[in-house]
């Protein structure tokens, strides 16, 4: 059975940091790309970190270079987000994904994160 189960989220001040792991089981962790994604109440969900299988390259958007950071660990099948110097539109609901084709692509439950003083 696949499973991806994050952890890590809560309650943060503006300029904190959170990590936030991905636990997947259930399928070849070091075949699929990993990604977090985030989600805010009446917003979109956009991509927030991409890693590829071997970890040796990483993507992010504008909004969050250079503060956020993804890794992985292929020994041990979790995904991490590093999130420093956390701003209050940082707030929403961060889900992990691993995605190796359409039909394989499998979502966590999702980690809140919020940031407010």
């Amino acid at each position: 059975q696949v499973q991806l189960v994050e952890s890590g989220g809560g309650l943060v001040q503006p300029g904190g940091s959170l990590t936030l792991s991905c636990a997947a089981s259930g399928f070849t962790f070091s075949e699929f790309a990993m990604n977090w994604y985030r989600q805010a109440p009446g917003k979109w969900r956009e991509t927030v970190a991409t890693i590829t299988t071997s970890g040796y390259a990483t993507n992010y958007p504008g909004s969050v270079m250079g503060r956020f950071t993804i890794s992985r660990d292929n020994t041990k099948n979790v995904a991490y987000l590093q999130m420093n110097n956390l701003k209050p539109e940082d707030t929403a609901m961060y889900y992990c994904n691993a995605w190796r084709s359409a039909e394989d692509d499998y979502w966590g439950q999702g980690t809140q994160v919020t940031v407010s003083s």
